[in-house]
């Protein structure tokens, strides 16, 4: 009995070895990895803005901590609400939440190739043989029973388990970016909507003003036509002067419903049980603190997701190209199998097998070239898309900052309009009461008037509008910072400095047959 356990282990002792000698070679291996490393694509980036108005500040500091609740410096209590119910209940928001927790949980998928695949399995098998001969004695019939534990690990020989973590997380956390973007874009809508029900809110305001005046017009007129001043045709004119101005009256509730209906989706309410009282508008765009260009690369949740998204594409190329290299599979199989069931669990019913499988794929008809060159295209697409972003986004913040340094120099203009237009109108109505003019002069200023305050209404909506749209285009209260704390991933690479604009440049690549690099 000593002599076989001896003989028993000098037998174990060369497999395990080898497969000891294999693990380690393993673990080496493991540490190379194929394909280009990844560095975040050039982008042209300008020096400052060209939009920007005079006396304009670079952000200090303490500016460019997160606002967080970026709509509050509007000092609207009624925003704030709504602001809070789209948080909680905005249903797109939602929809980019369970797009995040989808994109986490495919990083675990992807980690879970770092570890062995360990199973186990149990059987019980009857079989006959023999002649089809009635007789019982020809025929013979066996028993198997099997009890068996099987444990698979392939090294990451070539990075190709790593390559397709590093993609996913580069893709969780450009699924958290764009979560932060659909929030930032919902939250922006429904400023932008909530300030344009209010600038209609102001507009009804005047309109009603108007009609009571124009009211008031008419009996003028009709007091003046009794006495034989006034023409019939004067009492027809303010008729059909005031009879318009309460068809636009009514006909500004359209719009006014319709910005209401949708604040109501915004925040995850029916819009039938949805109402905000009308409250004219008397907000003034706030001081916005300027970014500085190469920031805008950290504020925007749009540009950071389409980085994002350049990396994970680049890892795949890594994934595509270790498919040019062979695999390693170090496989173990033990357990118990015997013809006696009472037998199953004894020392001689156990069996194993131990060993390593190099496999290498000689022939594919291109099959991984064509892989390989489709990574590097689908890389070139996210590349692009990147610095199409970037410069999507500098539009954006230029856009905004001319409408609101052209809305400020127009609203001074329009308000001295406005006063202008009243002078007239009084000097007129006295003229008109004095019989030196006639009623045509009146309806004239009054119709100047009332265009002169609706579009000094209009242009007061438009300012806070394009406040919200600038606060957005730069980021709002968002920055990188937030999307790497929510992933706990690898924060993304630094912003490109202002000083750097320079031309783009290609995107490099990596031979499929290059050597791995450690």
């Amino acid at each position: 009995m000593q002599f076989d356990r001896i003989a028993r282990a000098r037998t174990i002792a060369p497999r395990a070895l080898t497969l000891a000698v294999a693990a380690a070679l393993a673990t080496v291996l493991a540490g190379c990895a194929v394909g280009p490393d990844y560095e975040r694509p050039a982008a042209q980036i300008p020096a400052s803005y060209k939009e920007a108005a005079p006396g304009w500040k670079v952000a200090q500091p303490a500016d460019q901590q997160d606002r967080g609740d970026w709509w509050t410096i509007y000092e609207d209590p009624q925003l704030n609400a709504l602001e809070d119910k789209l948080n909680a209940s905005n249903q797109t928001i939602a929809q980019f939440a369970a797009a995040y927790r989808q994109a986490r949980a495919l990083v675990g998928e992807a980690r879970a190739a770092y570890f062995p695949t360990v199973g186990a399995s149990t059987g019980a098998t009857r079989s006959g043989n023999g002649s089809s001969s009635t007789s019982s004695s020809s025929s013979r019939v066996s028993n198997s029973f099997n009890v068996q534990l099987q444990a698979s690990w392939e090294p990451d020989l070539w990075g190709s388990v790593s390559r397709s973590v590093n993609a996913q997380k580069a893709g969780q956390q450009s699924a958290a970016a764009d979560l932060a973007n659909a929030r930032l874009s919902a939250q922006a809508t429904l400023a932008q909507t909530y300030f344009s029900l209010r600038s209609l809110d102001a507009t009804q305001k005047l309109l009603d003003e108007t009609v009571a005046a124009y009211q008031l017009s008419l009996q003028l007129t009709i007091n003046r036509y009794a006495t034989g001043v006034a023409a019939r045709s004067d009492v027809i004119q303010a008729q059909t002067q005031l009879q318009s101005a309460q068809a636009s009256a009514i006909d500004n509730g359209v719009q006014r419903a319709q910005d209401e209906h949708a604040i109501a989706v915004l925040i995850g309410e029916p819009a039938s049980t949805f109402s905000i009282p009308p409250t004219p508008l008397t907000a003034t765009p706030p001081d916005v603190p300027e970014q500085m260009p190469s920031a805008l690369l950290e504020r925007r949740p749009d540009i950071a997701s389409a980085e994002r998204k350049a990396a994970a594409a680049n890892e795949q190329i890594g994934v595509a190209i270790a498919a040019f290299f062979p695999t390693l599979t170090l496989s173990a199989t033990g357990g118990f199998q015997s013809s006696v069931l009472s037998q199953l669990l004894t020392v001689p019913s156990r069996f194993w097998t131990l060993g390593p499988q190099l496999a290498a794929t000689i022939f594919d008809a291109g099959l991984r070239q064509a892989k390989t060159e489709a990574a590097r295209a689908t890389y070139d697409q996210d590349v692009a898309s990147y610095r199409q972003s970037v410069l999507a986004a500098f539009q954006d913040v230029e856009d905004n900052l001319a409408s609101q340094r052209i809305l400020a120099q127009e609203i001074v203009v329009q308000q001295q309009a406005v006063e202008s237009a009243r002078q007239a109108l009084a000097i007129v109505t006295n003229e008109y009461k004095a019989g030196t003019v006639g009623y045509i002069n009146v309806l004239t200023a009054q119709t100047t008037a009332f265009t002169a305050e609706q579009k000094l209404q209009s242009i007061a909506g438009q300012r806070m509008v394009s406040s919200v749209g600038l606060v957005k285009a730069l980021g709002g209260g968002w920055d990188v910072s937030q999307m790497n704390r929510e992933t706990g991933g690898v924060a993304a690479p630094a912003p490109l400095p202002a000083s750097s604009a320079t031309p783009v440049a290609q995107s490099g690549t990596a031979s499929p047959q290059q050597a791995p690099s450690n």
